[in-house]
């Protein structure tokens, strides 16, 4: 079926079919994973948690299952991480924060996680976040900095950064991110992985998230056919998910190899961000690429100004919205730029709250006129490539907030569309660029099969050992 010969370069479609014949067993894959966490972790601090004794009795429980001949469901043997925002039953969800207890009970698992048990996931442990997943670089005052495998010098982007580093090493085949400005896409494009952000509401999440209307959750993988397969398998209603905004829809992705009459928008700069030369290079090669699939490509911009202000207000209110929880004395644990954007948080008025939130419904229904003419919007990812870890914005730039250096994240946020970032080369440097993929609200397949399509035709590189340069 496959000519890889070693464990780590298997993706979860893979495994489940060497599960299915006998080649492999769960129990084999799950411990050279853990051992391969066990050497690589200290580089790149991928997992904030990792449950060795847990995942091997689920590893067993499920090689038990294949030889009957009966796995549980469509991820069962696929060794996963959860990311340490997402209550995990029986493993600490500490937020990345000195302010949270290490006592649990962790006696609850979110529907995620949730979802992910009851398919068969081999749950191997927690990745790291920045502290409340505020910012797009993952460091945080608990658990210090996560890096990138390309480059152990420099930031894996974030906030799922730790799901983004465990998935360039294949330290497990399945990851969950969240995305509520960026935070699947920005550490996938830093990393060379691929992830979506899916249409608001597709996944439920309970508890509800700081950010409320702009979070995603969503599938961190190295392939668009293992995100396919992990989203399918979580994307289950819950009733206890207050804030459910898309109607399910069974199964995604048509495998197609051509995207013949697919109609394409390719904005460079949505007309006003400055891109990195070398990053344009590679973008511009990659829409040459989707055109030479018979997709009918316009250059043009979205036709919105810079919507940082919106998601500034949205975001601060978030913010100060956990940090009225704690106490004085946890205030003063916090990473101090999540204190600072709490406290902008509590200065903003119901006026100018209400305002964004008017301005938020005004973007999506601009965006959604745009989509009847377009299929789908491809753009940069990001505008600059990865750089020092530890930093929250470009060391020496004239950024002053992570939300400077990421403009083509946050406005989709905004207006809940499914966007995606798909790996399609590298700097002259050696560096990750991805591409980003938006279509309309509810059309997520649409997505999935321009990625798949991309993918089929130009397959990705991915790293084999956490060496910094």
């Amino acid at each position: 079926m496959t000519d890889k010969t070693t464990i780590d370069a298997l993706t979860a479609v893979e495994l489940l079919e060497l599960y299915r014949t006998g080649e492999l067993s769960p129990v084999e894959v799950t411990s050279d994973v853990l051992d391969r966490i066990a050497l690589y972790n200290p580089a790149v601090n991928a997992y904030c948690h990792v449950d060795f004794e847990g995942a091997m009795q689920q590893a067993r429980a499920s090689e038990a299952r294949w030889l009957r001949g009966q796995p549980c469901g469509a991820l069962d043997g696929l060794p996963s991480s959860i990311k340490d925002l997402t209550l995990t039953k029986g493993m600490p969800t500490r937020k990345g924060s000195l302010t949270t207890s290490d006592e649990g009970p962790w006696d609850t698992d979110a529907p995620f996680s949730s979802s992910m048990r009851k398919e068969g996931a081999v749950l191997v442990g927690k990745t790291t976040t920045p502290e409340f997943g505020w910012k797009g670089v993952t460091d945080n005052p608990l658990y210090g900095v996560t890096r990138n495998p390309w480059d152990t010098n420099l930031t894996a982007g974030g906030s799922s950064g730790g799901a983004a580093a465990a998935a360039a090493l294949n330290l497990g085949v399945l990851h969950q991110g969240s995305d509520a400005g960026g935070s699947i896409r920005i550490p996938c494009a830093f990393t060379g992985t691929f992830g979506i952000k899916p249409t608001f509401g597709y996944i439920p999440q309970w508890p509800t998230s700081a950010m409320t209307l702009l979070s995603h959750l969503g599938p961190m993988t190295r392939t668009v056919e293992d995100s396919v397969l992990m989203l399918n398998a979580v994307a289950h209603p819950d009733s206890r998910d207050g804030l459910i905004g898309a109607a399910r829809q069974s199964p995604w992705l048509n495998s197609v190899d051509r995207l013949d009459g697919l109609r394409v928008c390719f904005s460079a700069n949505f007309g006003y961000v400055k891109v990195d030369p070398a990053i344009q290079s590679v973008i511009n090669q990659a829409v040459k690429n989707l055109a030479q699939l018979g997709a009918i490509v316009e250059s043009g911009d979205p036709g919105f100004d810079d919507p940082q202000d919106i998601f500034n207000t949205l975001w601060f209110v978030g913010a100060a919205r956990v940090a009225r929880q704690l106490s004085p004395h946890q205030r003063m644990l916090l990473d101090p730029g999540f204190a600072e954007i709490a406290e902008l948080g509590e200065a903003v008025s119901l006026n100018k709250y209400t305002e964004a939130l008017a301005a938020r419904v005004d973007l999506v229904a601009k965006m959604a006129s745009f989509h009847e003419r377009y299929d789908v919007l491809v753009s940069p990812m990001m505008p600059i490539t990865a750089f020092a870890a530890g930093h929250n914005v470009p060391p020496c730039s004239s950024y002053k907030r992570w939300m400077d250096w990421t403009p083509f994240s946050y406005p989709f946020n905004l207006t809940q569309q499914p966007a995606a970032s798909l790996p399609c080369g590298f700097t002259p440097d050696g560096l990750p660029v991805g591409l980003q993929v938006v279509a309309t609200r509810f059309a997520d397949e649409k997505v999935l099969q321009v990625c798949r399509a991309y993918e089929k035709n130009w397959p990705s590189e991915f790293l084999s050992a956490p060496l910094s340069r």
